[in-house]
């Protein structure tokens, strides 16, 4: 008799992306130095590239599909 195997279909919003997405993020913020990369982030709106980076915060509060006509 043949084995069955278990597929498990999982699409977006995986139960195990989101453990995965989840463990990654802690373990970035228990070894990154979130104040100087907080830093680093203002610093870069206040510099030349800062007039792309908050033209690119507007487009991704409005959600994906304003991300998709701005390709």
């Amino acid at each position: 008799m043949k084995k069955k195997t278990s597929k498990k279909l999982e699409g977006e919003g995986s139960y195990e992306g989101t453990r995965g997405y989840n463990a990654g993020l802690a373990e970035h913020m228990r070894k990154a130095d979130v104040g100087a990369l907080a830093d680093d982030a203002s610093k870069a709106l206040e510099g030349k590239e800062g007039k792309e980076l908050r033209k690119a915060e507007k487009i991704a509060k409005k959600g994906p599909q304003a991300l998709r006509t701005h390709r």
